[in-house]
């Protein structure tokens, strides 16, 4: 349980840090995040005995939810983080792909892929190293990415002017999700 503080430590700073940010600039956007946020880290709080989590994969979606929280919050070149271009590899409509919206995204349901592979092969120990303990983890996470955009998407319909975007966006978010997912998945069954 030593181990597990400084990362609930730094998650519980970061989001609060955060809160106070988006209450105070008026963002009802991110703080629809923020109560998903606090849902998920007491999901994970209340099931750590029983998951045995890593406390690498702790860290691992810590720094997510950093990255999701920085993404929306941090102001840059007129804009936010999310929409910041990373390595221009092509245009899709008004979309750039690769932005930094995208990496998190796969980023973010790729350590999902790791989490659902460590629940599953942890608590079905026979299915280590088999086709189930590949697929479920990846079609999981393609799934909670999936639940993800219809957060996004209560925001839309809960909050004017967000920085949510549009068909081609979510689109590109479920690609990214899946792209995560299934590198996560190659890089479990190799270790």
């Amino acid at each position: 349980m030593r181990k597990v503080l400084p990362v609930a430590v730094f998650t519980i700073t970061y989001v609060c840090g955060f809160g106070a940010w988006f209450i105070s600039i008026g963002n009802l956007e991110f703080i629809v995040y923020i109560a998903t946020m606090l849902g998920l880290m007491a999901l994970v709080g209340f099931t750590l005995k029983q998951a045995a989590y890593p406390v690498s994969m702790l860290w691992a979606l810590s720094l997510w939810g950093l990255l999701h929280m920085a993404g929306g919050g941090l102001p840059i070149a007129g804009s936010v983080l999310y929409n910041l271009p990373l390595v221009p590899i092509m245009e899709v409509q008004d979309s750039v792909i690769l932005k930094y919206d995208q990496a998190v995204h796969a980023y973010g349901f790729g350590v999902t892929a790791w989490l659902l592979h460590h629940l599953l092969t942890t608590h079905y120990p026979d299915t280590r190293g088999t086709w189930t303990a590949m697929s479920l983890p990846l079609f999981g996470a393609m799934g909670l990415g999936a639940l993800n955009e219809m957060i996004e998407f209560s925001a839309v319909l809960a909050v004017p002017d967000t920085n949510v975007g549009g068909y081609i966006n979510t689109a590109l978010d479920l690609c990214f999700n899946a792209l995560g997912a299934l590198i996560a998945v190659v890089v479990v069954a190799r270790g």
